[in-house]
């Protein structure tokens, strides 16, 4: 089972952008489908984006038109470019291997990567 690992958060303004790194242990290539995911203080672990090993994809509603996932099988990464940055955006993120985005009984979860957005 290919580990994951995420990285890229940071502090950032309203309006900033962030692009988050998932990096497979070994090689992603035969991975039909991969997820970003985030948790907010509070709240229960949600779906952000999801990627096919095709290329089809899938946003939240919330992120939809200001956040891009994408992977680079060659580089045994998955991206999630994130524009126009909101408070609310303000989560842990998580990759994770999730067949289709309705997918929900998911391995393992890593330390995942912290976004804080101020306003």
């Amino acid at each position: 089972q290919v580990q994951l690992v995420e990285s890229g958060g940071g502090l950032v303004q309203a309006g900033e952008s962030l692009r988050l790194s998932c990096i497979g242990s070994g090689s992603i290539l035969s991975i039909d489908g991969m997820g970003w995911y985030r948790q907010a203080p509070g709240k229960e672990r949600e779906l952000v984006a999801h990627i096919l090993k095709r290329g089809t994809t899938y946003y939240d509603a919330s992120v939809k038109g200001r956040f891009t996932i994408s992977r680079d099988n060659a580089k045994n990464t998955m991206y999630l470019q994130m524009n126009s940055l909101k408070p609310e955006d303000t989560a842990v993120y998580y990759c994770n291997i999730a067949p289709f985005p309705w997918t929900t009984d998911l391995g393992s979860w890593g330390q995942g990567t912290q976004v804080t957005v101020s306003s």
